[in-house]
């Protein structure tokens, strides 16, 4: 197997029809056989792969080049998502502009060629892999969810934990959901699970949702800073953080298991948690 086939296997996976900026093939692979999953790949990591005969490294946060310096235009997808659940377009707008703003001057200081020219030095295949299985951890959450409340009268915000917490992947991970703002006690109401757009809408994004009338909003995971604003607003409502690297693991598991389920011998590592 080739390295473009398994990113189209990705993107059938997602429902995508091309290879978004934030996902790519850095160095191309023939005849895989063993692959290295990790969710943050460095060169420790390609030189790891190297001395243990694997044939293609494989992460999931962009590594570098255009999937780092193009990685805006995932986080505007963050506008229609909001627009969905109710947010008018101006607000949604408005809402993102400070992450958006953060994450092009990031891009713009970051080192976009450290990992990527490593794996070229060392010729060992590399890709990487965000949005589609972003999208895929997306639908799980809310599939989660949804079953478990759909029969209750009044949900609760520990509903929708309870039912996040019984994910396999979740239950391997050593950081589980918390209620980063509000009450487990308080009415679920109407929620959203705001992932798969790059990162977090900060406290912008999750004001907007609160203003359209959503109760609860549910991320992967918040800063400091952005909760802190957000617990002294009044508008706030309720926002879960479901812990990053075992909810990324929530979206990568089913495409490694795919992966192994085509032939190829696949390792994960570095925060990817795969239940049997």
């Amino acid at each position: 197997m080739d390295t473009e086939r398994i990113m189209q296997i990705a993107l059938d996976m997602a429902g995508l029809d091309h290879v978004p900026a934030d996902s790519g093939i850095h160095v191309p692979g023939r005849d895989v056989k063993k692959v290295l999953f990790g969710i943050d790949i460095e060169t420790a990591e390609l030189l790891l792969a190297r001395q243990l005969d694997y044939d293609l490294v494989i992460a999931h946060h962009p590594p570098g080049g255009t999937t780092r310096t193009q990685f805006d235009k995932v986080v505007e997808r963050q506008i229609q998502q909001m627009i969905e659940a109710g947010v008018p377009p101006h607000i949604a707008e408005k809402a993102i502009r400070p992450r958006l703003e953060s994450v092009r001057l990031n891009a713009h200081v970051s080192n976009y060629d450290r990992v990527v020219s490593a794996a070229k030095l060392l010729n060992m295949p590399l890709m990487n892999v965000h949005l589609p299985l972003d999208i895929i951890c997306r639908k799980r959450f809310i599939e989660a969810i949804e079953k478990a409340v759909s029969s209750v009268k009044e949900p609760r915000v520990k509903d929708a934990v309870a039912a996040m917490k019984e994910l396999p992947e979740l239950k391997m991970g050593l950081t589980a959901p918390i209620v980063a703002l509000g009450s487990a006690d308080n009415l679920l109401g109407r929620w959203v699970v705001a992932m798969a757009g790059g990162t977090n809408g900060g406290a912008g994004v999750a004001k907007a949702y609160f203003d359209a009338g959503v109760s609860t909003v549910i991320y992967m995971h918040i800063g400091e800073s952005d909760l802190k604003e957000l617990q002294s607003y009044s508008g706030s409502g309720n926002l879960i953080a479901t812990g990053h690297m075992s909810s990324d693991s929530v979206g990568i598991s089913p495409f490694v298991k795919r992966l192994r389920a085509e032939g190829l011998e696949v390792t994960p590592m570095s925060g990817v948690f795969v239940p049997d």
